[in-house]
């Protein structure tokens, strides 16, 4: 059974043997914050394919916002390479939702768990997120929970 951290250790080896050195650097970054998702904790220990994506979800994040301050600092140069090295973790992640799947989905998740009032927004969160199964950033889903909650 192969695992999403052997698939991203093969192309990680076929893009040093291509000498694609993007690819290359960002996938070692990723097995490397992997690898130490491992050992955090108290006992080294595999991570499940759903663990994995929670690692390369966040790199993938953290690119992002680099990408921004790079931009908004005025340094193109360097927010096309964290751009590009989100591009390749991307590769490894799930479809994102655009905006009117995002609604849909956690209106389902809503109505099926009775959430209604800003008052029930820690459940309702926790009911969306399991619906959306990481296929949207938090930041979207918890916006998109306040906005429905509030109506």
């Amino acid at each position: 059974m192969s695992t999403l951290k052997d698939t991203i250790t093969t192309d990680m080896r076929a893009a040093l043997k291509a000498r694609d050195e993007l690819t290359t650097s960002t996938l070692r970054m990723a097995l490397a914050a992997i690898g130490a998702a491992e050992v955090a904790g108290t006992a080294k220990r595999a991570l499940s394919d759903e663990e994995v994506l929670a690692v390369l979800t966040r790199e993938a994040k953290k690119r992002r916002e680099a990408a921004t301050a790079f931009a908004e600092a005025g340094r193109a140069e360097q927010a096309a390479k964290e751009n590009a090295e989100g591009d390749v973790l991307g590769r490894y992640l799930p479809k994102q939702l655009d905006d009117a799947e995002l609604a849909g989905i956690v209106a389902e998740a809503l109505a099926g768990g009775g959430f209604s009032g800003k008052a029930q927004m820690g459940p309702a969160m926790k009911a969306a997120q399991a619906a959306v199964a990481g296929r949207a950033e938090g930041a979207r889903v918890a916006a998109e929970v306040r906005r429905q909650l509030a109506v």
